[in-house]
């Protein structure tokens, strides 16, 4: 028998063509990105989540990886039949750390998107507004009205 996550998200995505902002740069970009995350409360330390992003204007310029070595807050929220998922902690972007607050919203079928809310690195990087993704690709796990910190 597995064990049971009281509030979690796993997701595997992708989203062509989005427009981003670069804070420290002040800057606008266009490209893809791919969100991929395996969190749960009852497993903090084994908990995953990362964010790729590539630069489809200026190819190699503004691409990057982040990943998230320390997840600190889980929250858990049903809105309706739906059910989002905040994500909060630390990561690194090349050796450097960041902040970040990941916001999954799992839509019940036959809605036609997944949507992750918004995806912010504190200081680095803004997915700038909600982004959908493919139906299935985000799953929140016991999804009740909890909070983990």
């Amino acid at each position: 028998m597995g064990i049971l996550c009281p509030c979690g998200v796993s997701v595997n995505a992708c989203s062509k063509n989005n427009n981003v902002e670069f804070i420290s740069k002040c800057k606008m970009r266009r490209g893809n990105i791919t969100y991929l995350a395996n969190v749960c409360v009852t497993t903090l330390n084994k908990s995953t989540l990362s964010l790729e992003f590539v630069d489809t204007k200026r190819p190699c310029s503004n691409n990057f990886l982040f990943t998230a070595n320390a997840i600190t807050s889980i929250v858990c929220k049903k809105d309706g039949q739906n059910c989002v998922v905040t994500v909060e902690g630390t990561g690194l972007v090349n050796g450097r750390q960041y902040s970040f607050k990941a916001v999954f919203r799992d839509q019940v079928a036959p809605a036609a998107n997944d949507i992750v809310q918004s995806f912010v690195i504190k200081g680095f990087f803004d997915q700038n507004g909600a982004v959908c993704v493919p139906q299935g690709s985000i799953v929140a796990l016991g999804c009740q009205e909890l909070s983990w910190h």
